[in-house]
């Protein structure tokens, strides 16, 4: 039977873990003019947030 020879590191589990686990951000749109927008963060092309004029944009 096979056995391994050296513990395996708490590190090299976790690197190998989380190669898998990586998807990439989900980009959401916004309510207001349904341009695509990062998760959490205000609309760079209408100012928006949360229903809400955080921003001013110069259009």
């Amino acid at each position: 039977m096979a056995v391994p020879k050296r513990k395996t590191s708490k590190m090299k589990k976790r690197m190998r873990k989380a190669a898998n686990r990586y998807k990439g951000i989900q980009a959401t749109y916004c309510t207001a003019c349904n341009e695509p927008v990062i998760p959490h963060r205000a609309c760079k092309a209408c100012g928006t947030y949360n229903g809400k004029q955080v921003l001013a944009v110069s259009e």
